[in-house]
């Protein structure tokens, strides 16, 4: 069994987010997408910032809808 840990994750430039649970910060990112659809750009991608509820580092991940990969904010 994989422990998983408690994300607060938003999309950048949006003061609202949620709770997501996951393994890892990219995949807190992607349930993040997944579950509250967030609105994409120009470029079919969405900028989502992920932070454990327990206090450790931010971080910055792209999703991109149309091949669903994830890499980190540029």
């Amino acid at each position: 069994m994989t422990d998983t840990t408690q994300y607060y994750a938003h999309a950048a430039g949006s003061g609202h987010g949620h709770v997501v649970e996951a393994t890892t910060y990219e995949g807190a990112a992607v349930a993040f997408t997944e579950r509250y659809a967030p609105a994409v750009d120009e470029d079919d991608a969405v900028r989502i910032i992920v932070q454990p509820l327990d206090g450790g580092a931010e971080h910055c991940f792209v999703v991109h809808f149309d091949d669903g990969e994830v890499e980190p904010c540029g």
